[in-house]
């Protein structure tokens, strides 16, 4: 597919675009490419995190889908540990890669928006901070990030061309991002919004458009085929998650969240969402600012969670950045230089912080530390998983040796199956045993255990379903972390006869997490 460039017309866009020389490029692919630097050199510092590693035992048994996410993020664990084994620097370089390539599309629509290397360069230092915060952990959040920014993109294309083949593009951002994701939805319903209600709808009637969708629809049928044969479990995975998350407050500042997931470079989105609906020379991308406003009030009525949004913010960063440099370019060159710089240290500031409270480099128990965790609680969870299985496999060698033989390790949450999993073999453990999420679907074994290693269930559970049960040991780690593991699953027992049959229990022992 190759890009059209639009003829000379009257159109204010046209007349002061820039075509962007390779110099452009390469100033956005050392921003993008200092971010997988900084990646590679704190990625190590700490731990796996608890999600990272239901992720990276997903990738040990890949498919076309799983109860908490679509298949592409165990897919690009799967060839992590193919390139890097279990290095967690090295497992969390696709999402590093993913973010970092995330920075370089929003300085390419500053671009396509018309404009020149500076105000590309500021569009993609505002993008940075969400980039380092997400890249430090291996999860689906960045590859959705990415994606919404890819399908701008191609909508940014789209509408500077007039060439409606972008459509088939536009299919495939979204299609990738159903396997990323699944709220691709709606940056769809803004999208087509967008077209609705601006002079883009005679698209409607073009056979691109639905190619594009035909394309979107083919690329997500392995995994919409993978839901009917689970019975949707997504949708039921999804429905208690959203409950949970509303019940425990973590939906109720919504609107008060974008500022903090934007944090100093607000300013660039508010003007680049004003431009988009008011500013004539950005008459031809109004429907970009469909693509943010629909999200934003669907996520709002349907109590989403903050950082929901982040993949919309780098189209609103360019379009700011774009009317910001047409703006200044009637004052001055000194005090244009001037705004600049201001401009531009803001943002530095921003990447500084984001560096400082989202990765793992704070000195443990220091004052940074404590400030560090209170702004990104995910930061603690990155602890003590290796010493609860050496826990775990000292309680096994204490047992009988009767007892060893048809061991098992039930596991309450999915950190803990997962470390059982990655650890366990250099103790010779037998596999971990869950009924949270994807982990239900691996069973229990042939022949199921007689006797088991219990962590992370709370005592009334266990004395409901088995007929004896001892408290042999509790959770820790070495650096004295306080965290949910420590404070929330703190007991493991060891448990013994069952009180119905395996096939009974597993029916009940279903969960969601």
């Amino acid at each position: 597919m190759s890009l059209i460039v639009p003829k000379a017309s009257s159109d204010p866009t046209t007349s002061w675009s820039h075509p962007g020389l390779p110099g452009d490029l390469r100033a956005l692919i050392s921003i993008a490419s200092a971010t997988i630097v900084i990646h590679i050199l704190t990625g190590g510092k700490y731990g796996f995190h608890r999600d990272e590693l239901a992720t990276l035992d997903d990738a040990r048994h890949l498919a076309w889908g799983y109860v908490a996410y679509p298949p592409l993020t165990p897919f690009f664990a799967r060839v992590s540990l193919a390139l890097f084994g279990t290095s967690l620097a090295g497992f969390r370089f696709f999402a590093s890669l993913a973010n970092a390539l995330a920075v370089v599309l929003t300085g390419l629509v500053t671009r396509d928006l018309g404009s020149r290397r500076s105000a590309q360069v500021m569009a993609a230092l505002a993008a940075v901070p969400f980039c380092i915060a997400a890249g430090s952990l291996m999860q689906y959040v960045s590859f959705d990030f990415l994606f919404w920014v890819l399908t701008a993109y191609f909508v940014v294309q789209l509408l500077k061309s007039d060439d409606p083949r972008w459509w088939l593009a536009i299919g495939c951002a979204v299609g990738l991002g159903m396997m990323a994701k699944y709220s691709m939805p709606f940056l769809v319903a803004g999208l087509l919004m967008g077209v609705l209600l601006t002079d883009k709808r005679r698209y409607l009637a073009s056979k691109w458009l639905w190619l594009g969708v035909a394309v979107a629809a083919l690329i997500f049928l392995p995994n919409f085929l993978w839901q009917i044969q689970h019975d949707f479990v997504s949708i039921q995975f999804l429905r208690h998650i959203h409950a949970r998350d509303i019940r425990i407050g973590r939906t109720k500042n919504f609107l008060p969240g974008q500022f903090e997931v934007t944090l100093l470079a607000f300013p660039l989105w508010i003007a680049g969402l004003f431009a988009c609906f008011f500013s004539g020379m950005f008459r031809r991308f109004r429907l970009l600012g469909w693509m943010y406003l629909t999200p934003l009030l669907l996520f709002l009525v349907l109590k989403g969670r903050s950082y929901y949004l982040a993949g919309a913010y780098p189209m609103l960063y360019a379009a700011g950045a774009a009317w910001a440099e047409k703006r200044l370019s009637s004052l001055g060159s000194r005090r244009a230089a001037a705004v600049r710089a201001f401009a531009w240290s803001v943002l530095l500031a921003d990447i500084a912080a984001a560096i400082a409270l989202t990765l793992p480099i704070a000195p443990i128990h220091s004052r940074w530390w404590k400030v560090a965790i209170k702004t990104n609680g995910d930061l603690s969870e990155e602890f003590g998983w290796s010493e609860l299985v050496e826990t775990v496999a000292r309680i096994r060698d204490r047992l009988p040796m009767s007892d060893r033989t048809d061991l098992g390790i039930l596991a309450g949450n999915y950190g803990e199956a997962g470390a059982v999993d990655l650890y366990g073999a250099r103790y010779e453990l037998p596999a971990s045993i869950s009924g949270v999420n994807s982990f239900w679907f691996r069973g229990y074994g042939n022949p199921p255990p007689q006797t088991l290693i219990v962590v992370g269930l709370p005592v009334e559970f266990l004395q409901n379903h088995f007929s004896s049960c001892q408290l042999v040991a509790h959770t820790w780690n070495r650096y004295n972390v306080e965290n949910e593991e420590t404070r929330e699953h703190r007991d493991i027992f060891v448990c013994r006869g069952l009180r119905e049959s395996w096939p009974e229990f597993w029916r009940i022992f279903r969960y969601y997490g």
